[in-house]
């Protein structure tokens, strides 16, 4: 493969949550970074509607350790109707209170990970909303390259939850970087189903001009940890979408 058609982030941060889906109420995260959590770093460093990610590995440099927290959550929103009436002076303000025992507030409880470190490795592709005389992947690689080595960003990254932000910096030279003995061994650690995207990474490079819209689909994949790497490249692993029970 090219150069110029991968990227390479190292992130860190306190605390990360990658939630299963599967559990309705109480927030469990999956015991590693999953491809779609990991995309959204990438996006929240540079993302243009021409080109998109796909996730090829994730590797683990710390593999961080389980702590439960109990925190408040708020079950109310407030609308854009609602402020535009408040600004108008037409309805009285009513404040969303999150405090313990409040009206709008909820306790539940999360299963989290501490002191987690990754390697997030991707490529890029261009989508058919690029225009092949001007947009091409050395030119997304060489924007990306600059800014995260420059710790810019369209908006604070983050570890599953947005509260969870990470610290980024680029990566030159992977292979040089020591990742945790995880995994060890020729069948790995099976992690079992993983959500691989919320966003069907087949119809991500589909968007066109008139139809720049991908409709969320849920895609999973049989997850394996093998020498402290995740690989989740849609060519080496098998992609699952739930509804149809169809695989691509």
């Amino acid at each position: 493969m090219a150069k110029a058609n991968r990227v390479c982030l190292r992130v860190w941060g306190d605390y990360a949550c990658f939630t299963r889906p599967e559990m309705k109420v109480e927030r469990v995260s999956y015991p590693i970074c999953t491809p779609s959590a990991g995309r959204g770093v990438l996006e929240a460093v540079f993302w243009e509607p021409q080109m998109c990610y796909v996730i090829d590995s994730i590797a683990v440099i710390k593999k961080g350790r389980w702590l439960s927290i109990r925190r408040n959550e708020v079950s109310a929103v407030v609308s854009a109707n609602e402020a535009k009436s408040w600004m108008h002076g037409k309805t009285p303000v009513k404040y969303i209170e999150a405090g313990a025992r409040a009206a709008d507030a909820a306790q539940r409880n999360m299963l989290a990970l501490a002191d987690v470190e990754y390697l997030i490795t991707a490529e890029i592709h261009l989508t058919k909303r690029a225009a092949r005389s001007r947009d091409n992947e050395s030119k997304f690689f060489d924007e990306i390259r600059a800014r995260a080595a420059r710790g810019k960003c369209y908006h604070r990254p983050a570890l599953g939850c947005r509260e969870f932000a990470v610290d980024f910096d680029w990566v030159e030279n992977p292979q040089a970087i020591k990742l945790t003995e995880w995994g060890l061994g020729e069948k790995g650690d099976d992690l079992g189903l993983m959500l691989y995207d919320v966003f069907d990474p087949a119809l991500r490079a589909e968007a066109t001009v008139n139809n720049p819209h991908v409709k969320p689909a849920a895609v999973f994949f049989h997850a394996f940890v093998k020498n402290g790497v995740l690989d989740c490249h849609p060519d080496r692993v098998q992609l699952i979408r739930p509804k149809t029970k169809e695989t691509i």
